[in-house]
């Protein structure tokens, strides 16, 4: 049986049988390396990246041992099946067609197999090797396919064929158009898989920094396709290449690596708990790396682009290619989208705590363009929407920085201004500042808004504006409800894939229209839910004094009706349906994640239950995601995989979500109630009210916030639908690379008749590449500061010892076992009964995990992010905005939770 286990040179007894073969058809790599043989090594003959590996075999570095199947084989392939005189005039997929239906001839057949049971037949690598590849000016990476971990002669001639066919894949046909040049010859390089517990690149030069002796490494677990492709999460070091130490590194949470799942088929699984948060490398194996790189980068005399794996405590370099990028211009320290005067550059107080609650994160590209689109056409609209008459220069509403977006909050609080709740612009302020911000000297820059007549058509636009909205909010939710679901309904029954672009056009613009009023729709909701907290707040300290500290949070209002919370009882009745069902649940439990929907329709049970029972949950909840503004990520709806995780999880456990609802409503609801009755009638029946329009507030918010996410999800059918038109004609490699375009870009090429080339330029989208990239290695910025950031001066290392500060958003206080969630899709299954959650941020996606939850720790949060909110329905006790409780907690710790103070202790690590 093939070796998946070893990287050996061939056997010996082989080599006997190479004066047979044809040394122009097949040649060695360690033959090509071999004095006196630089014509067999040329990159005509066997294409710039096996040509490569040789040079690199001659020079002595670790190279897996393989062959190459020459430009010349394949050029008698076309020759001796007929194709050479057609495939010309072919076009690209025609061509490709015609290489994968024709079989090679025997003899072409068996000097390819002859060469692999010389290698010894082992599992291998099969990838291109094109003539112009990894050349100084032309890279193709990516261009061209690889077929890995293929064993066994039939598998081996389809994935050279392939590779072959891939010489007209769309992408590589774009890429050569560009340089004008024709498809030529391929070579195929064959070489012994493998089997890598770490892989990953690194750069001879910093790319995108021009800071000198910087070596950069990105390493992984598993294979190096993860990273590449941008699927899982990597360690990044930077070190000098003088002393081979380190002189920066970020040690990541990685959940899941690329690796042999079956036979043939490279798919994700998942990192050794252990493994997850430890380095992927020690410093002896950076050093020897570093040592590597060197040698590469003397042997070809420039900067090098290297891939590498290690297995086994051995490295191997399995690719280098000089660096053909330059570094990226400098960042912009300011938020701004352009230069203000300098009071307002300096002065201004920026902040990204929860905006919107879904413009968490750091954003993609296409997701920052989108949220510019926001900016311009919606945002103020929004804020006319919550009774602002002059809603100001849409310049001023948001910014973005190291691809996070930010809220200009001295800009918002100005023009709030004009309503009577938030007059005084500390109530505003003060919502939104991280203890980064130190607001003693902070004075608004744009000042307060103007008195006198202005004031007094504001107030009286405010007050008419409100009182309005409080008598026609519920019947204004009722009336979003409904276009929703006429939208959801219309959009499941029609394919995009046959409109022409005109159409496509114009379903982008009613998506738009659509967005611009559930987002409008939605907003007086959110504010309004923000000013009645506030008040309640107030009042509770002003009334109460001590004894209503935290008060807010510990009244229990019933908001189980929060179409949030509910969607995690209709989860959790899809679970019993399938229990009840043992070929459904057999189905959820073994098929791998990816697979489960497509078996479930085709098995007949299971088709019932997905029509019973699934269809109408994905009606009501499934344009959720995480982050839900990011248009690259998936909605429930497109990838059900956390669905059926959470399906797994609470098929498994014994206690109901009504059980939990009860449970969590009658505790801690007396002592709250007792406080109240203290107070004096008129007091009492006040306090009732803002309670009671709290209450209200926040259900119709998260009525109205699905319709808001649903108009999402909307854009991004079609935005997806256009990529995969711009992968059928090369612009695009892949659907990754939709993460790379400009929303306006997009709509501007659905209005227009230009060709698809011109509106996306290929060198355009790299830079855009390059640049996220930059942002992704940058140290994370402030959620709040003051005028322009400087990561010199801001940058301070985390804290230590066993507590963590943070804010007390759930009262309560909880001790129990830390369980870190990186990937949600991947760990939800993980998660156990009373765990306490530790995460960066949560959002409406993570409700049914909060359900289970012993405790909730964020990195990132505030007292009405969504998160805080569901936490306090379901009595769960939670401290967001900790700064770093990800780094500093592990899996497996032993912490308690006080959820009234804000303080996170570790009590055993």
């Amino acid at each position: 049986m093939p070796s998946r286990t070893s990287v050996s040179a061939a056997p010996a007894a082989t080599r006997t049988a190479r004066s047979a073969r044809n040394p122009r058809l097949i040649v060695t790599i360690a033959d090509a390396s071999e004095p006196g043989t630089a014509p067999k090594s040329s990159t005509a003959l066997l294409g710039g990246k096996a040509a490569r590996l040789a040079e690199m075999t001659a020079a002595g570095l670790p190279v897996p041992p393989g062959f190459c199947i020459t430009t010349e084989l394949f050029d008698q392939y076309l020759a001796d099946s007929g194709l050479a005189g057609k495939i010309q005039a072919m076009d690209p997929s025609e061509a490709r067609d015609a290489v994968m239906c024709t079989d090679l001839p025997q003899a072409l057949a068996d000097a390819i197999t002859t060469a692999y049971r010389e290698l010894g037949s082992p599992r291998v690598a099969v990838r291109s090797s094109a003539r112009k590849e990894d050349s100084a000016t032309h890279s193709f990476a990516g261009q061209h396919d690889t077929v890995l971990d293929v064993a066994g002669d039939q598998a081996l001639l389809d994935a050279v064929k392939t590779c072959w066919a891939s010489l007209w894949s769309p992408r590589a046909a774009a890429y050569r158009l560009a340089d004008r040049g024709a498809a030529g010859s391929i070579a195929v390089l064959v070489q012994q898989m493998v089997p890598a517990e770490v892989s990953g690149v690194l750069f001879t030069a910093d790319p995108v920094s021009p800071q000198p002796h910087r070596m950069i490494v990105e390493a992984c677990h598993g294979l190096g396709e993860g990273l590449v492709s941008g699927r899982v999460s990597s360690d990044f070091f930077a070190l000098d290449d003088r002393s081979m130490e380190p002189i920066e590194e970020r040690i990541r949470y990685k959940v899941t690596k690329c690796a042999p799942i079956e036979p043939g088929r490279i798919g994700m699984t998942k990192v050794e708990g252990a493994a997850r948060s430890a380095p992927c490398l020690t410093r002896a194996q950076l050093r020897d790396l570093c040592s590597l790189a060197v040698r590469v980068r003397s042997h070809y005399g420039s900067e090098q682009d290297i891939e590498w794996a290690l297995h086994d405590e051995k490295l191997y370099l399995l690719q280098a290619r000089p660096i053909t990028t330059r570094p990226v211009a400098a960042v912009s320290r300011s938020p701004f989208l352009t230069r203000q005067p300098d009071a307002i550059q300096r002065g201004t107080l920026w902040s990204r705590m929860d905006i919107g609650e879904i413009f968490v994160g750091q954003m993609t590209p296409l997701g920052v363009s989108f949220a510019r689109y926001h900016q311009k056409y919606v945002h103020g609209h929004c804020a006319a929407a919550v009774g602002v008459r002059d809603t100001g220069d849409y310049v001023g509403y948001m910014g973005y920085l190291n691809g996070h977006v930010y809220l200009n909050v001295s800009y918002t609080s100005y023009l709030l201004g004009q309503c009577l709740p938030t007059r005084d612009q500390r109530h505003f302020t003060a919502r939104f500042v991280s203890e980064e911000v130190d607001l003693s000297r902070y004075r608004n820059p744009y000042g307060t808004f103007p008195g006198g007549m202005e004031d007094l058509k504001s107030t009286t636009h405010w007050i008419k504006y409100t009182a309005t909205e409080l008598v026609r909010m519920k019947q204004r939710c009722k009336q979003l409800v409904a276009s929703r679901l006429f939208e959801f309904d219309r959009a499941r029954g029609i394919d995009l894939s046959r409109f022409t672009r005109r159409e496509l056009h114009a379903e982008l613009e009613r998506y738009l229209e659509h967005y611009h009023d559930m987002h409008v729709g939605y907003m007086p909701y959110y504010i309004n839910a923000f000013g009645a907290y506030g008040l309640m707040t107030e009042l509770c300290a002003k009334w109460l004094g001590s004894a209503g500290e935290n008060l807010q949070n510990r009244i229990k209002t019933d908001m189980s009706n929060l179409r949030t919370v509910a969607s995690a009882r209709e989860i959790w009745s899809v679970a019993q349906a399938a229990r009840q069902r043992p070929g459904v649940m057999k189905i959820i439990r073994e098929s791998p994640l990816e697979h489960i929907e497509a078996a479930l329709r085709d098995d007949r049970d299971g088709a019932v239950f997905w029509d019973r029972h699934m269809e109408p949950f994905l009606r009501a909840n499934g344009t959720r995601s995480q982050q839900e503004m990011e248009l690259t990520h998936p909605r429930w709806i497109d990838d059900p995989s956390y669905l059926f995780q959470m399906i797994r999880r609470y098929a498994e456990d014994g206690l109901s979500i009504d059980d939990i609802l009860k449970r969590n409503r009658a505790d801690g609801e007396e002592d709250a109630t007792a406080v109240l009755r203290t107070l004096p009638r008129a007091k009492r029946a006040t306090l009732e009210k803002i309670i009671a329009l709290y209450a209200n507030c926040s259900e119709l918010r998260e009525t109205a916030r699905m319709s808001m996410v649903t108009s999402l999800w909307l854009i991004r059918n079609v935005i997806y639908e256009v990529a995969r038109r711009l992968i059928d004609e090369g612009v695009l490699y892949n659907a990754d690379e939709v993460a790379f375009l400009e929303f306006d870009d997009i709509r501007g090429f659905l209005a227009g008749g230009a060709p698809a080339r011109e509106v996306f330029d290929r060198a355009t989208l790299d830079e855009t590449r390059r640049m996220y990239e930059h942002y992704k290695r940058q140290p994370e910025p402030p959620l709040s500061f003051i005028g322009e950031y400087d990561p010199a001066e801001q940058a301070r290392p985390a804290a230590d010892g066993p507590q963590l500060i943070g804010l007390g958003a759930s009262p309560g206080r909880v001790t129990g076992r830390a369980r870190i969630i990186e990937d949600l899709v991947w760990q939800a299954d993980e998660f156990q009964p009373g765990e306490i959650l530790v995460t960066r941020y949560t959002d409406a996606s993570w409700t049914p995990l909060f359900a289970i939850a012993g405790a909730v720790v964020t990195d990132i949060g505030s007292m009405l992010s969504h998160s805080s909110i569901v936490s306090r329905e379901f009595n769960v006790p939670s401290v967001v905005n900790t700064k770093n409780a990800t780094q500093r907690i592990n899996t497996g710790d032993t912490i308690t939770v006080d959820g009234d103070s804000g303080l996170v202790e570790i009590i055993e690590a």
